[in-house]
């Protein structure tokens, strides 16, 4: 088997995957290495290549913005990117990030969700960070886990963009929208927080105007996205 080499990458980095590259195409998913110095591609397994219908030298001479603008959701990356910059942050050997992502592979108009798992995988003279191993598999054989990935991105995206308007709530405010969003009405709430129905319809018209909302629908996706129920 030839010896792997990508002329972007130092000796060291190319000896440290040609070590480690047998043991990736036996993985039962697709290894994907990055390099921290410009987050090109610095490996990518035999399988993820096929999928995308590209050759390793291909998709390593990809910046980084133009690879994943041409794979990747970039709703998703909103989610995950935070992460990832935390993981490089605290620099740590058992630390490992793990989230959904939907790719589009070529020919197809269709979004394929995967699970991948993300660590640093090599440290340069200085010890940070310098690639990083993570490995995708795909979900989309357990449609429940697809359906609950995409309501999860869902709900960050709607907490990400409403989240001003739930910090305007009082403590109080929040506990009755979590009521509201049970579908209790103003009597049954009041029972249970020992206070006056006529105050509790005066709390469910001031949430509504905060929120911005009128129906019940907005209400529950409120207590969903914020952990309420």
């Amino acid at each position: 088997m030839a010896k792997f080499n990508n002329p972007n990458l130092t000796p060291e980095m190319c000896s440290k995957i040609n070590s480690h590259i047998q043991s990736f195409n036996s993985i039962p998913g697709v290894v994907i290495l990055h390099d921290l110095r410009d987050w090109h591609i610095a490996y990518m397994s035999d399988k993820g290549l096929n999928q995308l219908g590209t050759t390793l030298e291909e998709v390593c001479a990809l910046p980084s913005e133009i690879y994943h603008a041409k794979y990747f959701n970039p709703d998703d990356a909103l989610d995950y990117v935070p992460k990832i910059g935390a993981l490089m942050e605290n620099n740590k050997d058992c630390e490992t990030v793990s989230f959904y992502q939907q790719i589009r592979f070529p020919n197809s108009p269709n979004w394929n969700w995967y699970l991948s798992s993300i660590k640093i995988f090599m440290r340069d003279a200085d010890e940070k960070p310098l690639m990083t191993i993570t490995v995708s598999i795909p979900v989309d054989a357990m449609h429940h886990m697809a359906v609950k990935a995409e309501r999860n991105l869902e709900e960050n995206n709607f907490s990400r963009n409403n989240s001003d308007n739930f910090l305007r709530l009082s403590k109080r405010e929040k506990t009755i929208l979590r009521e509201m969003a049970l579908g209790k009405s103003s009597i049954e709430i009041a029972n249970e927080l020992c206070i006056s129905s006529t105050t509790v319809d005066t709390h469910r018209r001031n949430i509504r105007e905060k929120l911005n909302t009128k129906s019940s629908f907005e209400i529950s996706k409120y207590a969903r996205a914020f952990d309420l129920i």
